[in-house]
């Protein structure tokens, strides 16, 4: 059976200290949550951000784990962070506004989806800031 015909794996295994250092981590957490598997990627990320936690490039992949947990709180915190950090992020920008999106807190979330979608040209966060939109009475401001 090729990989095509069956695109579901399973997370690979994560040793102990096989991800110990931040760029180890980031890409073994970036792998797993690519597979869907979102609690292996929070162990790796956890562990890694004790020794940077300033890293913006790991935390990002935390609020991404955050979004597919359904931690919609944590995940609005961790990128309300790292915007204000970096207002230039369009995945972050796009990212906080599903976020609060999914928050039903629409009004919140708007700038949020326009500047990603004015800074990405992306027909998909374009949609959401249209889908949001509507979800907010077609709120303009």
């Amino acid at each position: 059976m090729s990989e095509q015909e069956n695109p579901l794996r399973a997370p690979g295994i994560v040793f102990p200290g096989a991800a110990a250092r931040p760029e180890s981590a980031y890409r073994t957490a970036h792998d797993l949550l690519e597979r869907r598997a979102p609690s292996q990627a929070f162990e790796v990320l956890e562990s890694a951000l004790e020794q940077e936690p300033a890293n913006r490039g790991l935390r990002l992949l935390r609020a991404w784990a955050y979004l597919m947990r359904a931690q919609l709180v944590k995940a609005s915190d961790e990128l309300a962070d790292l915007v204000g950090d970096d207002p230039s992020d369009a995945w972050a920008q796009h990212a906080l506004g599903r976020a609060l999106e999914r928050q039903s807190r629409h009004r919140e979330a708007l700038p949020h989806l326009r500047l990603a979608a004015a800074m990405s040209g992306d027909v998909e966060h374009e949609l959401a800031v249209l889908r949001v939109e509507r979800l907010a009475g077609d709120l303009k401001t």
